[in-house]
């Protein structure tokens, strides 16, 4: 059972080594993160960005010297002025001043409630976009500002950030601090999880984290559940998986599930030693092949693909004007998350 562990978790780098010099050059520069845009939005902060800098009446630097004033004079700073400072960061020293703002906001209203807005993403966001991972690493972690990446949002975004720059024991540091701050996690946590635990090698992790991922009869979903019976020697159970699956079995209207060319080649090795289901193993396999249910794609790939962003139905309907906290008109672009 080892040896047949220790083969399926070293088969996609023995694939990508066989495959042509060109196409492992084209890997290295993919973008390899996890989260819809919708998510992380990086392209709605950055427009965001732009509309505000329209809307100045003062420069920029002018700006962040009556920042910097109101830091030196102790004086009381206002949910407002954090908004426009983290909107108007261009540049890694912008960033230096709005952590010092951060922190000074925080120590006068941690006990406060801030309402429906979240500093958290947007400062997470503000990093992404500057490529600034190890600063917002630094403060989700920092317990003088506990309380102040209180969403799921902040931790996912940034393991997202750590995923793509291939730091899997950094990510699961930020997901135990998660844990540990008491954060709930969503299905977008539970699936970064899986897929760091599934980087380090960390099956058993891996199996623990799969049974708690929402909305399991997704296409990824599919096949981690056949990679996970696979590794654990589960071959009856492996079987009747493969069976459910084959496109012949369900409904025409009922999208057909996928399944990695190496998931399938770890589903074949863990049979070799039982003649019987092996024989039954191929057939099934040779239906899925026949249906179209074996992709080029590599387990890794599909982890790795970025999904689709939701589209509202109706744009102009899909654009809240109403806050929930107050149920009055939101007055600023800065009101939403």
């Amino acid at each position: 059972m080892a040896v047949i562990v220790r083969r399926a978790l070293g088969l996609i780098p023995r694939e990508l080594a066989a495959r042509p010099r060109e196409t492992r050059d084209c890997r290295r520069c993919a973008r390899r993160y996890l989260l819809s845009d919708n998510v992380i939005r990086l392209l709605d902060f950055q427009q965001k960005k732009v509309a505000l800098a329209n809307q100045m009446y003062i420069s920029k630097d002018q700006y962040f010297k009556t920042i910097e004033e109101k830091l030196k004079k102790n004086e009381l700073i206002l949910k407002d002025d954090l908004k426009m400072l983290l909107h108007l960061c261009h540049m890694p020293a912008d960033v230096e001043v709005a952590k010092d703002l951060i922190y000074r906001y925080h120590a006068e209203n941690k006990n406060v409630a801030f309402g429906e807005f979240r500093f958290g993403p947007l400062f997470v966001r503000l990093c992404h976009e500057l490529g600034l991972e190890e600063t917002a690493e630094e403060m989700v972690k920092d317990q003088n500002l506990k309380g102040f990446f209180n969403d799921s949002t902040s931790f996912n975004i940034l393991m997202d950030m750590l995923f793509m720059k291939e730091s899997y024991e950094r990510a699961l540091g930020v997901l135990m601090e998660m844990k540990n701050q008491g954060i709930k996690f969503n299905k977008d946590t539970y699936i970064l999880a899986f897929a760091i635990c599934y980087k380090l090698h960390d099956v058993e992790n891996a199996r623990s984290i799969y049974s708690q991922i929402m909305h399991t009869d997704s296409n990824i979903c599919h096949n981690l559940h056949v990679f996970l019976l696979a590794l654990s020697g589960e071959q009856q159970n492996l079987i009747s998986a493969l069976e459910a699956a084959i496109g012949s079995s369900v409904s025409k209207f009922v999208k057909k599930v996928s399944f990695a060319h190496d998931v399938m080649a770890v589903v074949r090795e863990s049979m070799e030693n039982n003649s019987e289901l092996q024989s039954e193993c191929e057939d099934i396999c040779e239906m899925l092949q026949k249906s179209g249910q074996i992709t080029a794609l590599s387990l890794d790939e599909m982890l790795c693909h970025t999904p689709a962003g939701r589209k509202p139905l109706n744009p102009l309907l899909d654009q809240r004007k109403i806050s929930r906290r107050t149920l009055q008109p939101l007055r600023s672009t800065l009101l939403s998350e």
